[in-house]
């Protein structure tokens, strides 16, 4: 039985809310006369974002409905429910759509369940009659060999889903594009984009950079982020694209979830060094 890289790597996508790293637009103004309303609307768009940051941060943990939409599948999207946790690491617990994943040579259910805890991907999966998954229900994988080292050094940097909100000072300008109902909530809408050219003319702190650097490298170089803010400086849809990757995600209720813990290690049988050597060589080619 061998594993298809394809199916390993949608599991990452689960944690799309890691995919949050430095979030603002190119293209500063040049007009003196336009300077200081400029500098003026910027302050006020990142002093409501650190709001909403530090609101998230605080609450730990919420309910989500994620979709994730891959090149390198097809484009077709995959949708992602459940709970998501940061205030202890990240961690979630989440149902995604089997077929969309790729998951159906493992699993012949609709809905395929995958946790993430203490640094590793569990997948549910039916019991294979050879291999490492033979009478197993759960396959294990590394975070670390689904998304490389960087990537999981980055996850484990920047649990909250609006972590990478704290970057945005590092870009020219972020826009504020209105008032918007989302999920029957009215909400501001602000986008942005970010690359590593804008981290190192920034003034964050030399840890800050490397942190926000690493986890563009890992995301293609830029990205892209839509987020809509309620008026309890909560977000309500965060939406970011980088690296062949678009995720969107709606946050249905925050806090009070159930604590995510690992399967029974019993039950578990590990593939990580199988889909290790499989990215290696993919990244080979």
């Amino acid at each position: 039985m061998k594993l298809k890289y394809t199916a390993a790597w949608v599991g990452f996508t689960a944690a799309a809310m890691v995919m949050a790293t430095a979030c603002g637009s190119e293209g500063a103004k040049t007009a003196a006369e336009t300077a200081d309303k400029a500098v003026d609307k910027a302050d006020t768009i990142m002093a409501a974002l650190t709001r909403a940051t530090d609101r998230t941060e605080e609450l730990g943990s919420a309910e989500v409905r994620t979709t994730t939409t891959l090149e390198a599948t097809g484009g077709g999207p995959v949708s992602m429910d459940g709970t998501y946790s940061w205030g202890d690491g990240a961690a979630m617990d989440v149902e995604m759509d089997t077929a969309a994943a790729q998951m159906s040579a493992l699993q012949d259910d609709p809905t395929t369940r995958v946790i993430m805890v203490d640094g590793a991907y569990y997948y549910d999966v039916d019991p294979q009659p050879n291999g490492p998954l033979a009478g197993k229900e759960w396959m294990r994988v590394d975070v670390a060999a689904v998304t490389g080292e960087a990537g999981a050094d980055n996850m484990a940097a920047n649990a909250d889903p609006t972590a990478g909100l704290r970057y945005l000072a590092a870009s020219s300008e972020v826009e504020n594009l209105g008032e918007e109902t989302v999920l029957g909530k009215e909400t501001t809408h602000y986008r942005g984009s970010v690359g590593a050219e804008h981290i190192e003319k920034s003034k964050l702190t030399e840890a800050e950079k490397k942190a926000a650097i690493t986890a563009l490298q890992a995301n293609g170089g830029k990205m892209t982020c839509d987020i809509w803010v309620d008026g309890k400086d909560l977000p309500v849809r965060m939406s970011q694209t980088g690296a062949g990757m678009t995720v969107k995600m709606d946050f249905v209720k925050f806090g009070a979830t159930k604590k995510i813990t690992a399967p029974p290690a019993a039950e578990t049988g590990d593939l990580t060094e199988q889909v290790r050597e499989q990215r290696d060589a993919a990244i080979g080619q």
